[in-house]
Protein backbone atom coordinates (compact mmCIF):
# COMPACT_ATOMS: atom_id res chain seq x y z
CA UNK A 1 0.00 0.00 0.00
CA UNK A 2 1.70 3.41 -0.90
CA UNK A 3 2.48 5.67 1.82
CA UNK A 4 1.18 8.69 2.36
CA UNK A 5 1.66 12.05 4.95
CA UNK A 6 3.74 15.07 4.88
CA UNK A 7 6.24 15.83 2.00
CA UNK A 8 7.18 19.14 3.90
CA UNK A 9 6.29 21.48 6.30
CA UNK A 10 6.83 24.43 7.58
CA UNK A 11 5.58 27.66 9.64
CA UNK A 12 5.53 31.22 9.72
CA UNK A 13 5.19 34.25 12.87
CA UNK A 14 5.24 37.67 12.41
CA UNK A 15 8.21 39.83 13.77
CA UNK A 16 6.49 41.42 16.46
CA UNK A 17 6.11 40.00 20.08
CA UNK A 18 5.20 41.57 23.24
CA UNK A 19 7.16 39.63 26.21
CA UNK A 20 5.09 38.21 29.24
CA UNK A 21 7.33 39.65 31.68
CA UNK A 22 6.55 43.17 30.17
CA UNK A 23 2.89 42.17 30.54
CA UNK A 24 3.41 40.68 34.26
CA UNK A 25 4.90 43.98 34.57
CA UNK A 26 1.98 46.18 33.72
CA UNK A 27 -0.39 43.82 35.35
CA UNK A 28 2.34 44.01 38.61
CA UNK A 29 2.48 40.19 39.15
CA UNK A 30 5.51 38.11 39.33
CA UNK A 31 6.62 37.01 35.66
CA UNK A 32 7.11 33.34 36.97
CA UNK A 33 3.27 33.35 36.64
CA UNK A 34 3.49 32.99 32.79
CA UNK A 35 7.19 31.76 32.48
CA UNK A 36 6.48 28.76 35.00
CA UNK A 37 2.88 28.67 35.56
CA UNK A 38 1.92 28.30 31.73
CA UNK A 39 5.29 28.05 30.14
CA UNK A 40 4.70 30.76 27.77
CA UNK A 41 7.65 33.43 27.98
CA UNK A 42 6.21 35.76 24.59
CA UNK A 43 3.17 36.39 22.64
CA UNK A 44 3.85 37.07 18.64
CA UNK A 45 1.35 39.37 17.54
CA UNK A 46 0.47 40.96 14.07
CA UNK A 47 0.65 43.64 12.27
CA UNK A 48 -1.97 45.86 11.49
CA UNK A 49 -1.17 44.84 7.75
CA UNK A 50 -0.76 40.98 8.87
CA UNK A 51 -3.52 38.59 9.39
CA UNK A 52 -4.15 34.52 9.04
CA UNK A 53 -4.22 35.36 5.18
CA UNK A 54 -0.98 36.91 4.87
CA UNK A 55 0.55 34.50 7.19
CA UNK A 56 -0.76 31.52 5.94
CA UNK A 57 0.81 32.74 2.59
CA UNK A 58 4.04 33.39 4.31
CA UNK A 59 4.40 29.99 5.73
CA UNK A 60 3.12 28.24 2.35
CA UNK A 61 5.34 29.87 0.13
CA UNK A 62 8.57 28.28 1.52
CA UNK A 63 7.27 24.73 0.38
CA UNK A 64 5.66 25.61 -2.46
CA UNK A 65 8.55 27.24 -4.56
CA UNK A 66 10.50 24.16 -5.44
CA UNK A 67 7.47 22.01 -5.92
CA UNK A 68 5.67 21.60 -8.94
CA UNK A 69 2.84 23.49 -8.62
CA UNK A 70 0.64 21.83 -11.38
CA UNK A 71 0.52 18.43 -8.99
CA UNK A 72 -1.23 20.64 -6.52
CA UNK A 73 -4.95 20.03 -7.13
CA UNK A 74 -6.69 21.14 -3.53
CA UNK A 75 -5.40 23.78 -1.34
CA UNK A 76 -7.39 23.43 2.48
CA UNK A 77 -7.01 26.12 4.67
CA UNK A 78 -8.04 25.47 9.01
CA UNK A 79 -8.71 28.55 10.58
CA UNK A 80 -11.05 29.90 13.86
CA UNK A 81 -9.95 33.00 13.11
CA UNK A 82 -11.13 33.67 9.69
CA UNK A 83 -11.86 37.06 7.84
CA UNK A 84 -15.20 36.91 6.15
CA UNK A 85 -18.25 34.22 6.76
CA UNK A 86 -18.40 32.66 2.87
CA UNK A 87 -15.15 33.44 1.01
CA UNK A 88 -12.58 31.13 2.34
CA UNK A 89 -9.40 32.54 2.96
CA UNK A 90 -7.92 29.61 1.39
CA UNK A 91 -8.87 31.55 -2.33
CA UNK A 92 -6.49 34.59 -1.65
CA UNK A 93 -3.64 32.62 -0.70
CA UNK A 94 -4.27 30.31 -3.72
CA UNK A 95 -3.96 33.74 -5.88
CA UNK A 96 -1.21 35.14 -3.71
CA UNK A 97 0.89 31.90 -4.64
CA UNK A 98 -0.18 31.54 -8.32
CA UNK A 99 -1.34 27.91 -7.83
CA UNK A 100 -3.43 26.56 -11.15
CA UNK A 101 -7.10 27.65 -11.51
CA UNK A 102 -7.54 23.74 -11.62
CA UNK A 103 -7.30 23.67 -7.76
CA UNK A 104 -10.06 23.02 -5.04
CA UNK A 105 -10.19 25.68 -1.84
CA UNK A 106 -11.95 25.01 1.02
CA UNK A 107 -11.67 26.47 4.29
CA UNK A 108 -12.18 24.27 7.53
CA UNK A 109 -13.80 24.99 10.81
CA UNK A 110 -13.26 23.56 14.19
CA UNK A 111 -11.48 25.29 17.10
CA UNK A 112 -8.40 24.46 17.24
CA UNK A 113 -8.93 20.98 15.94
CA UNK A 114 -9.78 21.67 12.21
CA UNK A 115 -5.93 21.80 11.06
CA UNK A 116 -6.14 17.96 11.91
CA UNK A 117 -9.22 17.67 10.12
CA UNK A 118 -7.19 18.73 6.96
CA UNK A 119 -4.52 16.52 7.15
CA UNK A 120 -6.92 13.34 7.73
CA UNK A 121 -9.17 14.88 4.89
CA UNK A 122 -5.71 15.38 2.50
CA UNK A 123 -4.07 12.31 3.27
CA UNK A 124 -7.42 10.48 1.94
CA UNK A 125 -7.60 12.37 -1.58
CA UNK A 126 -3.91 11.49 -2.23
CA UNK A 127 -4.78 7.79 -1.37
CA UNK A 128 -7.41 7.87 -3.96
CA UNK A 129 -4.62 10.03 -6.84
CA UNK A 130 -1.59 9.44 -5.64
CA UNK A 131 -0.25 11.47 -8.32
CA UNK A 132 -1.53 14.69 -6.79
CA UNK A 133 -0.66 16.63 -3.73
CA UNK A 134 -2.48 18.73 -1.21
CA UNK A 135 -1.58 21.71 0.38
CA UNK A 136 -2.96 21.93 3.98
CA UNK A 137 -2.72 25.50 5.51
CA UNK A 138 -3.49 25.91 9.74
CA UNK A 139 -3.16 29.62 10.31
CA UNK A 140 -5.14 31.53 13.02
CA UNK A 141 -4.68 35.11 15.66
CA UNK A 142 -5.34 33.98 19.02
CA UNK A 143 -6.68 37.58 20.51
CA UNK A 144 -8.62 38.02 24.30
CA UNK A 145 -9.67 40.50 25.83
CA UNK A 146 -7.07 43.13 27.14
CA UNK A 147 -6.60 41.94 30.91
CA UNK A 148 -8.90 39.33 30.39
CA UNK A 149 -7.43 35.99 32.31
CA UNK A 150 -7.04 34.74 28.87
CA UNK A 151 -4.57 37.63 27.86
CA UNK A 152 -1.47 35.52 28.02
CA UNK A 153 -2.46 32.90 26.15
CA UNK A 154 -2.47 34.30 22.68
CA UNK A 155 -0.12 34.12 19.82
CA UNK A 156 -0.75 33.62 16.49
CA UNK A 157 0.94 31.90 13.08
CA UNK A 158 0.49 29.58 10.03
CA UNK A 159 1.85 26.22 9.13
CA UNK A 160 2.12 24.95 5.58
CA UNK A 161 2.45 21.40 4.88
CA UNK A 162 2.65 19.68 1.69
CA UNK A 163 0.72 16.27 1.57
CA UNK A 164 1.80 13.93 -0.88
CA UNK A 165 2.43 9.77 -2.17
CA UNK A 166 5.70 8.32 -0.52
CA UNK A 167 6.41 11.50 1.48
CA UNK A 168 9.75 12.78 2.48
CA UNK A 169 9.14 13.82 6.36
CA UNK A 170 6.21 11.81 8.13
CA UNK A 171 3.96 8.89 7.00
CA UNK A 172 0.78 9.16 8.56
CA UNK A 173 -0.82 6.32 9.80
CA UNK A 174 -4.42 5.00 9.02
CA UNK A 175 -5.67 4.29 12.89
CA UNK A 176 -6.93 6.69 14.88
CA UNK A 177 -8.80 7.48 17.94
CA UNK A 178 -11.56 10.22 18.13
CA UNK A 179 -13.91 12.11 20.55
CA UNK A 180 -16.66 14.05 20.41
CA UNK A 181 -18.40 15.67 22.72
CA UNK A 182 -20.89 18.82 22.95
CA UNK A 183 -19.63 21.53 25.95
CA UNK A 184 -19.22 24.95 25.94
CA UNK A 185 -15.53 25.49 27.69
CA UNK A 186 -14.43 28.20 24.30
CA UNK A 187 -16.46 29.88 21.96
CA UNK A 188 -17.19 32.87 19.91
CA UNK A 189 -20.78 34.14 18.70
CA UNK A 190 -20.76 35.75 15.33
CA UNK A 191 -21.02 39.01 17.00
CA UNK A 192 -18.42 38.72 18.93
CA UNK A 193 -14.24 39.57 17.80
CA UNK A 194 -13.16 37.51 20.99
CA UNK A 195 -13.63 34.30 22.46
CA UNK A 196 -15.34 33.49 25.29
CA UNK A 197 -13.63 30.62 27.36
CA UNK A 198 -13.75 28.84 30.64
CA UNK A 199 -10.35 28.10 31.42
CA UNK A 200 -10.64 25.78 33.77
CA UNK A 201 -13.39 23.79 31.97
CA UNK A 202 -11.82 23.58 28.66
CA UNK A 203 -8.33 22.18 30.73
CA UNK A 204 -10.66 19.54 32.23
CA UNK A 205 -12.21 18.41 29.27
CA UNK A 206 -8.76 18.86 27.29
CA UNK A 207 -7.78 15.91 29.65
CA UNK A 208 -11.14 13.87 29.20
CA UNK A 209 -10.97 13.86 25.51
CA UNK A 210 -7.57 12.99 25.75
CA UNK A 211 -8.77 9.83 27.26
CA UNK A 212 -11.40 9.22 25.31
CA UNK A 213 -9.44 9.51 21.76
CA UNK A 214 -6.47 7.00 23.44
CA UNK A 215 -9.10 4.86 24.36
CA UNK A 216 -10.76 4.78 20.93
CA UNK A 217 -6.95 4.82 19.23
CA UNK A 218 -6.14 1.63 21.37
CA UNK A 219 -9.47 0.20 21.18
CA UNK A 220 -8.77 0.48 16.57
CA UNK A 221 -5.70 -1.83 17.15
CA UNK A 222 -2.75 1.69 17.56
CA UNK A 223 0.22 1.34 18.61
CA UNK A 224 1.66 0.70 22.16
CA UNK A 225 2.70 3.93 24.03
CA UNK A 226 5.79 2.39 24.49
CA UNK A 227 6.13 2.36 20.94
CA UNK A 228 6.52 5.85 20.71
CA UNK A 229 9.66 8.00 19.88
CA UNK A 230 8.08 11.58 20.82
CA UNK A 231 4.35 12.84 21.09
CA UNK A 232 3.22 16.07 20.43
CA UNK A 233 0.09 17.55 21.91
CA UNK A 234 -2.30 21.03 21.25
CA UNK A 235 -0.42 23.54 22.72
CA UNK A 236 -2.55 26.62 23.86
CA UNK A 237 -0.09 26.95 26.31
CA UNK A 238 2.69 24.49 26.65
CA UNK A 239 1.95 23.42 30.54
CA UNK A 240 -1.32 22.24 29.14
CA UNK A 241 1.38 19.81 27.17
CA UNK A 242 2.88 18.79 30.37
CA UNK A 243 -0.45 18.07 32.28
CA UNK A 244 -1.57 16.06 29.08
CA UNK A 245 1.27 13.51 29.10
CA UNK A 246 1.24 13.35 32.46
CA UNK A 247 -2.80 12.36 31.96
CA UNK A 248 -1.27 9.83 29.26
CA UNK A 249 1.65 8.27 30.87
CA UNK A 250 -0.77 7.32 34.04
CA UNK A 251 -3.54 5.85 31.74
CA UNK A 252 -0.73 3.52 30.45
CA UNK A 253 1.26 3.11 33.98
CA UNK A 254 4.29 4.07 32.42
CA UNK A 255 6.75 6.38 33.66
CA UNK A 256 5.48 10.60 32.97
CA UNK A 257 8.98 11.09 30.79
CA UNK A 258 9.12 14.81 29.79
CA UNK A 259 12.05 14.43 27.42
CA UNK A 260 9.22 12.87 25.09
CA UNK A 261 7.43 16.28 24.94
CA UNK A 262 10.21 18.68 25.59
CA UNK A 263 11.49 19.03 21.79
CA UNK A 264 7.51 19.81 21.01
CA UNK A 265 7.31 22.96 23.42
CA UNK A 266 10.29 24.65 22.32
CA UNK A 267 9.02 26.50 19.44
CA UNK A 268 5.23 27.04 21.22
CA UNK A 269 6.85 28.79 24.26
CA UNK A 270 8.24 31.55 21.97
CA UNK A 271 4.56 31.95 19.83
CA UNK A 272 1.87 31.67 22.06
CA UNK A 273 -1.24 29.91 21.08
CA UNK A 274 -1.90 29.78 17.37
CA UNK A 275 -4.87 27.74 17.61
CA UNK A 276 -5.19 25.18 14.40
CA UNK A 277 -1.57 25.31 14.18
CA UNK A 278 -0.36 24.61 17.53
CA UNK A 279 -0.23 21.35 17.43
CA UNK A 280 1.64 21.56 13.78
CA UNK A 281 3.96 24.15 15.53
CA UNK A 282 4.82 21.39 18.16
CA UNK A 283 5.83 18.98 15.56
CA UNK A 284 7.92 21.48 13.30
CA UNK A 285 9.25 21.93 17.00
CA UNK A 286 10.22 18.56 17.17
CA UNK A 287 11.54 17.65 14.21
CA UNK A 288 14.00 20.63 14.36
CA UNK A 289 15.58 20.25 17.70
CA UNK A 290 15.42 16.97 18.88
CA UNK A 291 18.81 15.23 18.76
CA UNK A 292 18.67 12.15 18.39
CA UNK A 293 17.87 10.35 14.89
CA UNK A 294 14.11 9.98 14.87
CA UNK A 295 14.22 8.00 11.28
CA UNK A 296 11.79 5.08 10.97
CA UNK A 297 10.18 5.70 14.61
CA UNK A 298 6.78 6.72 15.64
CA UNK A 299 5.47 9.42 16.97
CA UNK A 300 2.32 10.03 18.95
CA UNK A 301 0.30 13.42 17.99
CA UNK A 302 -2.93 14.34 20.00
CA UNK A 303 -5.21 17.26 18.55
CA UNK A 304 -8.08 19.29 20.77
CA UNK A 305 -11.13 21.59 19.33
CA UNK A 306 -13.31 22.90 22.01
CA UNK A 307 -16.49 22.45 21.73
CA UNK A 308 -15.11 20.03 21.69
CA UNK A 309 -13.55 17.17 18.90
CA UNK A 310 -10.84 15.77 19.61
CA UNK A 311 -8.15 13.24 17.51
CA UNK A 312 -5.03 10.84 18.84
CA UNK A 313 -3.01 9.66 15.44
CA UNK A 314 0.30 8.58 14.91
CA UNK A 315 2.82 9.35 12.15
CA UNK A 316 6.30 8.09 11.35
CA UNK A 317 9.48 9.23 10.58
CA UNK A 318 10.55 8.86 7.32
CA UNK A 319 14.44 8.06 6.80
CA UNK A 320 16.38 11.07 5.74
CA UNK A 321 13.51 13.58 7.15
CA UNK A 322 16.56 15.93 8.26
CA UNK A 323 17.57 16.44 5.18
CA UNK A 324 14.03 17.67 4.25
CA UNK A 325 13.66 20.72 7.34
CA UNK A 326 13.97 24.26 6.98
CA UNK A 327 15.47 24.56 10.75
CA UNK A 328 17.77 27.67 9.89
CA UNK A 329 14.75 29.59 8.74
CA UNK A 330 12.27 28.63 11.59
CA UNK A 331 15.22 29.47 14.05
CA UNK A 332 16.03 32.39 12.31
CA UNK A 333 12.32 33.72 12.48
CA UNK A 334 11.92 33.54 16.21
CA UNK A 335 15.67 35.15 16.56
CA UNK A 336 15.19 38.03 13.90
CA UNK A 337 11.96 39.37 16.25
CA UNK A 338 11.26 43.01 17.81
CA UNK A 339 10.01 43.55 21.24
CA UNK A 340 7.16 45.87 22.08
CA UNK A 341 6.58 47.88 24.72
CA UNK A 342 3.37 47.51 26.62
CA UNK A 343 2.36 50.55 24.49
CA UNK A 344 2.71 49.22 21.47
CA UNK A 345 1.43 46.25 21.62
CA UNK A 346 -2.01 47.66 22.61
CA UNK A 347 -1.84 49.89 19.95
CA UNK A 348 -1.48 46.61 17.66
CA UNK A 349 -3.93 44.83 19.21
CA UNK A 350 -6.98 47.38 18.25
CA UNK A 351 -6.58 45.87 14.64
CA UNK A 352 -8.42 48.32 12.15
CA UNK A 353 -11.98 46.90 11.14
CA UNK A 354 -13.98 49.61 8.61
CA UNK A 355 -17.53 47.78 9.50
CA UNK A 356 -19.03 50.68 6.82
CA UNK A 357 -17.53 50.32 3.95
CA UNK A 358 -15.25 52.97 4.09
CA UNK A 359 -11.47 52.76 3.37
CA UNK A 360 -8.36 51.98 5.14
CA UNK A 361 -4.90 52.44 4.52
CA UNK A 362 -2.47 49.60 6.13
CA UNK A 363 0.56 51.19 7.10
CA UNK A 364 3.90 48.91 5.73
CA UNK A 365 4.96 47.11 8.71
CA UNK A 366 5.10 42.85 7.70
CA UNK A 367 8.49 41.82 7.39
CA UNK A 368 7.37 38.67 4.29
CA UNK A 369 6.48 39.35 0.61
CA UNK A 370 3.21 39.37 1.42
CA UNK A 371 0.35 42.16 3.08
CA UNK A 372 -2.73 43.73 3.54
CA UNK A 373 -2.49 46.61 1.58
CA UNK A 374 -6.32 48.21 2.14
CA UNK A 375 -10.16 47.08 3.50
CA UNK A 376 -12.22 49.50 0.39
CA UNK A 377 -16.00 48.69 0.12
CA UNK A 378 -15.83 45.38 3.03
CA UNK A 379 -13.25 44.24 0.21
CA UNK A 380 -9.93 43.49 1.43
CA UNK A 381 -6.74 43.94 -1.03
CA UNK A 382 -3.11 41.75 -1.01
CA UNK A 383 -0.35 42.51 -2.44
CA UNK A 384 3.16 40.53 -2.80
CA UNK A 385 6.51 42.42 -2.73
Amino acid sequence: MTKVGIDKISFYVPKHYIALSTLAEKQGIDPEKYSRGIGQNKIAMPSHDEDVVTLAAEAAAKIVAEEDAAKIDTVLFATESGIDQSKAAGVYVHELLKLPQRCRVVELKHACYSGTAALQLACGHVTRKPDRKVLVIASDVSRYDLASPAEATQGCGAVAMLVSANPRLLEIEATSGCHTEDIMDFWRPNYRKTPLVDGKFSTIKYLNALSGSWEDYAQQGGRDFNEMAQFCYHLPFTMMGVKAHRKLSSINKAQNDQGLIEPGMIYNREVGNCYAASLYLSLASMLDNMDADLSGRPVGLFSYGSGAVAEFFTAVVQPGYRDRLFREHHRSLLEDRTALSYEDYEAMWHTPDPQDGTSHIMPNAARGQFRLTHIDEHKRHYAAA
